[in-house]
């Protein structure tokens, strides 16, 4: 509306008993009678509509389920207890029709998310999808602020980029459309993640991060996959401790949380109700995550009666099956899992260098429905071992290299598990997937 409610509640409170208000929005469910026309009309703003209440006068053939309207009128105390407000009309404007037999979204009928992912450009009218872009909203201001409030520099690192940070070659590639050479000097791609340009912004800046868009081309179209999805990531350096890393991770994770569940209670509650019912969040916050190494996770794998599809032997990758019997086993809360083998983290991981069996200073948080939400390492800044490793990515830690470590999140699969959605294609407003169609 063109006045936010907020300001009007607060009228209301300081004995205002009715005043002059211009609302523009969609209207939600409309019931005509002899004497009056009753209508609820949405602004976006909130999952709760506000009742609008008009003489038969004002009745329109137009005013039809997801049309878009401007009302102007009398804003007062409703007689209703169930409604603290309603809007006495003296004008109605339909400024976009809306016929509801082709509209494929239905008054007062619950569809489900996957009916709605058939349309990508008008779900956000849904009552879920709605919900779930205010609530992705509020958890991006929670995460800036978290940053913000705990001396973090956000660096903007580039989306084009001529390196895959990952090693895993699932890159999209950038060139002018028909050019017969490259635009420039090098190949260029869609970045997988800003990691490279955060470790060199981390030689001069103690606490840095960034959140924004990751691509990668993985032919998939699996419930977890997306090409393009939002990721936070974080570099911290002088520290050579694990724990300075699991404390971000779980501070942000936390904080986030608490933020979202305070500020979008209709919201989180009519997933927990009515899309995922009986998921809860709030008991993952009620004690300290706990902490447990990559040898004895594939210790407790090893002695579970489970029939895993994928081997669990130490030395092996975990797989999003074993991530979440883990979870579970430590009683559904989030885990997290340190020092695997050396030889499944990229080049840039610290070298515990103990033995026998050869570990990285790398940690994974787990959490319930999802399985790996963020992925971090202390990073190797002595020369002479990554020299042995790898000729390049040298020159960051040649000239002033202190110790420093980082992590990533997957930003949609912590809304997964905020939510309980199961497909990702659910919590990011237009994805993208293998054989996708795009807007």
């Amino acid at each position: 509306s063109s006045t936010p409610r907020c300001i009007l509640l607060a009228l209301l409170l300081l004995k205002a008993t009715s005043f002059v208000c211009l609302l523009q929005g969609w209207v939600r469910s409309a019931r005509a009678q002899k004497v009056n026309v009753f209508l609820h009309v949405n602004d976006g703003s909130s999952l709760q509509s506000l009742q609008v209440v008009a003489g038969a006068e004002l009745n329109d053939p137009l005013l039809t389920f997801g049309s878009a309207v401007e009302v102007s009128g009398i804003l007062q105390e409703s007689p209703h207890e169930k409604q603290p407000l309603e809007l006495q009309a003296d004008s109605i404007r339909v400024i976009g029709e809306c016929d509801p037999v082709d509209f494929p979204f239905k008054v007062k009928k619950r569809h489900g998310l996957e009916y709605i992912r058939q349309f990508p450009h008008l779900r956000c009218r849904t009552n879920a999808f709605s919900s779930l872009l205010r609530i992705r909203s509020e958890a991006t201001s929670a995460i800036h602020s978290y940053f913000k409030d705990n001396g973090f520099v956000q660096i903007h690192t580039p989306i084009i980029t001529s390196n895959d940070c990952e090693g895993a070659g699932e890159l999209f590639q950038v060139e002018p459309a028909g050019a017969d050479e490259h635009f420039f000097s090098v190949p260029a791609f869609l970045t997988v993640s800003g990691q490279l340009h955060l470790e060199a912004t981390a030689g001069a800046f103690s606490k840095v991060y960034t959140f924004g868009p990751t691509f990668r081309a993985e032919n998939s179209q699996s419930r977890r996959h997306l090409a393009e999805f939002y990721m936070v990531e974080a570099e911290i350096s002088f520290t050579q401790s694990m724990e300075d890393l699991t404390k971000v991770m779980e501070d942000m994770f936390r904080s986030a949380t608490e933020h979202v569940l305070a500020r979008c209670v209709e919201d989180v509650d009519l997933f927990h109700r009515h899309v995922t019912p009986g998921h809860r969040v709030n008991s993952m916050l009620k004690k300290s995550f706990p902490v447990i190494t990559y040898t004895e996770a594939v210790d407790i794998l090893t002695r579970s009666s489970e029939q895993f599809a994928f081997p669990s032997d130490w030395g092996c990758d975990l797989k999003t099956e074993h991530e979440k019997y883990l979870v579970k086993h430590c009683g559904n809360v989030p885990v997290f899992v340190t020092d695997y083998p050396y030889d499944l983290k990229p080049f840039y991981a610290r070298d515990n260098q103990d033995g026998p069996r050869h570990t990285a200073a790398a940690v994974d948080l787990l959490v319930p429905g999802v399985g790996e939400l963020c992925g971090g390492s202390l990073r190797e800044e002595r020369l002479s071992v990554l020299r042995a490793r790898l000729e390049q990515y040298l020159d960051l830690r040649r000239f002033g290299s202190a110790p420093h470590g980082g992590f990533g999140l997957g930003f949609e699969r912590y809304l997964q598990c905020l939510l309980g959605v199961d497909n990702i294609k659910d919590v990011i407003p237009f994805p993208r997937f293998s054989r996708s169609c795009l807007l």
